[in-house]
């Protein structure tokens, strides 16, 4: 989601790499200028920033670093707005939040993904099913928390979306729930009838926070749309849909500058999971290619249960990592989102997330495959691999209507997957991928 941005901002900062004259800073501003412009970044949003960088290299001394480090600290101060940054909870259970948005934003899905990711964090989660308007967004909200086990409120006999808000809060103060996410009506444009609802819900409710969902893909106007929403309702932040699929990127360089709200989240693919947290400074050193390391940790922690992990290494020290563990280890695998997402904020690789296709661990044909065979074989079989012999695949090959090979080659998989997991499964091995890491070094915007 950043790489033309990224792209360009390698290219700006390389003007300067072997020239240290105003002439080159000059090259680099320009070329800074005209990749902004295309990513849709608002025109003074973008005169503002080349003014103040411009200034200070030239103040610091005209040099790569200086350059570097000033377009950095601006670009973080650009993306900052007074406000909370990620999900901060209300004093007192539940925190109550008015999700709003026009029709088409990803209102819906982006409420389900809040949800997802809050309940990751193990709090109890509660959404209410406000949307009157648009047909079938009650079923969609069904169907999207009955996949991902998340409790929804609802209420077929009423109409009156105020009405199914009031209750929604009772219930979630019965059901001693962390928060509530309250999924309103969209319009495919603001009027006075959309806002009042609106108002009426945030005040029977009375909202800790008012999140509004904007489409990346609409650009600057998604930025206009968030305005009129912040003087109407007076939003704590919003939260930008189908970054994925936003080639440009530049709303994010503006919103947070243009209407002075903080951007909370961003939602980074179509899967329930593929929501990320918006913090400046990570998302500023992910913008230079140098990755992000401390939302990689959050996601992986979020999802990994450390007593599960502790008992698993033993396993895999002793060799009795089995079929029934890698199962496990492919559902943990899908909680943590796109794979291009994943990549991009590893230090260096951002530059081979264009070239990656992405991995769906859930409907590849490698995984069908894969859960057909183990599906296929006996409760000692998935127990302990080692018994599997030739007349055993045969039948699990027929099982999973698969080939022979097909079992042959996922065994093997499996094998050198479980060889590798034990050689590194102790200090030294734990030893020897520091230092493969350390002989592998990511190639980035230079330093």
């Amino acid at each position: 989601m950043f790489e033309i941005l990224t792209d360009s901002f390698k290219i700006a900062i390389n003007k300067i790499r072997f020239a240290d004259d105003e002439k080159a800073l000059q090259h680099a501003l320009n070329t800074l200028k005209r990749s902004l412009l295309k990513a849709d970044v608002y025109h003074k949003v973008v005169k503002d920033l080349l003014k103040v960088v411009e200034v200070e290299t030239k103040e610091k001394g005209v040099g790569q670093l200086n350059f570097l480090k000033s377009l950095k600290d601006n670009l973080t101060i650009m993306l900052t707005a007074p406000g909370n940054q990620g999900f901060v909870y209300a004093p007192r259970a539940p925190t109550r939040v008015l999700m709003a948005g026009l029709q088409g934003s990803g209102k819906t899905t982006t409420t389900v993904k809040l949800a997802n990711y809050l309940k990751l964090r193990n709090k109890k989660v509660l959404i209410a099913a406000c949307d009157m308007q648009r047909l079938a967004a009650v079923e969609q909200l069904k169907q999207l928390c009955k996949q991902n086990e998340l409790d929804l409120f609802f209420n077929e006999n009423e109409q009156n979306p105020v009405k199914i808000a009031k209750m929604a809060v009772e219930k979630a103060k019965d059901g001693l729930y962390d928060v509530l996410l309250v999924d309103t009506a969209g319009r495919l444009a603001i009027d006075e009838e959309l806002i009042q609802e609106l108002k009426e819900i945030q005040k029977i409710i009375k909202s800790d926070e008012v999140f509004y969902v904007a489409d990346s893909m609409t650009g600057q106007d998604a930025i206009k749309s968030a305005g009129t929403f912040n003087d109407k309702l007076g939003l704590s932040g919003v939260i930008l849909s189908k970054y994925d699929g936003d080639s440009k990127g530049g709303i994010a360089l503006g919103i947070a500058k243009q209407i002075n709200i903080p951007l909370r989240f961003i939602g980074t693919g179509e899967k329930v999971s593929d929501l990320e947290l918006f913090v400046p400074d990570r998302i500023v050193n992910r913008l230079m290619g140098e990755g992000d390391l401390e939302t990689l940790a959050e996601k992986t922690a979020a999802i990994i249960d450390e007593k599960k992990a502790k008992i698993l290494t033993k396993k895999i020290k002793k060799g009795e990592f089995n079929f029934n563990d890698f199962l496990e280890q492919m559902e943990q695998m899908k909680k943590l989102g796109s794979m291009k997402s994943l990549m991009g904020m590893i230090p260096g690789m951002s530059g081979m997330t264009s070239k990656l296709k992405d991995i769906d661990l859930e409907n590849s044909a490698e995984m069908r495959h894969m859960k057909a065979m183990i599906g296929s074989m006996t409760k000692k079989e998935r127990e302990t691999p080692s018994i599997l012999n030739n007349t055993r695949k045969r039948r699990i090959a027929a099982g999973a209507g698969l080939s022979n090979i097909d079992v042959n080659k996922f065994l093997k998989q499996f094998k050198n997957a479980s060889r590798m997991a034990k050689k590194f499964s102790g200090k030294k091995g734990m030893q020897d991928l520091q230092n493969m890491m350390m002989q592998t070094k990511p190639r980035g915007i230079p330093r």
